[in-house]
């Protein structure tokens, strides 16, 4: 058994990880946006749960607005972009199924 908080002083970061999945915490401040349209993960699929706050995502294209309690998955390969609206920050956890390669335990980097 593994247990951690779900909370980060860093705007992206990978809360714990196992050979099958790894979870991570971001939080987006008001109006900031990551990702894009060639913003995929190949090998994994995205879990996003909204923690606080609301915005929108773009996935595959289709915009989808999103606020606290919304849950979604972004399927592998899957192009997306994650916003905060305007009036506030965006506090997401994700889960990565399998784990993101690119990305370790104290990962940060600004393709959420």
């Amino acid at each position: 058994m593994k247990r951690t908080r779900v909370e980060s002083e860093r705007w992206f970061d990978v809360l714990m990880e196992t050979e099958d999945a790894q979870a991570a915490v971001m939080t987006l401040d008001a109006g900031e946006a990551t990702g894009g349209p060639t913003n995929a993960h190949a090998g994994s699929d995205q879990w996003l749960y909204v923690i606080s706050g609301s915005g929108s995502v773009v996935v595959a294209g289709e915009p989808l607005d999103v606020e606290e309690g919304d849950l979604l998955v972004v399927e592998a390969g899957e192009t997306h972009e994650v916003r905060a609206s305007d009036e506030g920050a965006l506090e997401t956890l994700s889960l990565y199924v399998p784990p993101r390669a690119e990305v370790g335990v104290a990962g940060s980097e600004r393709d959420g």
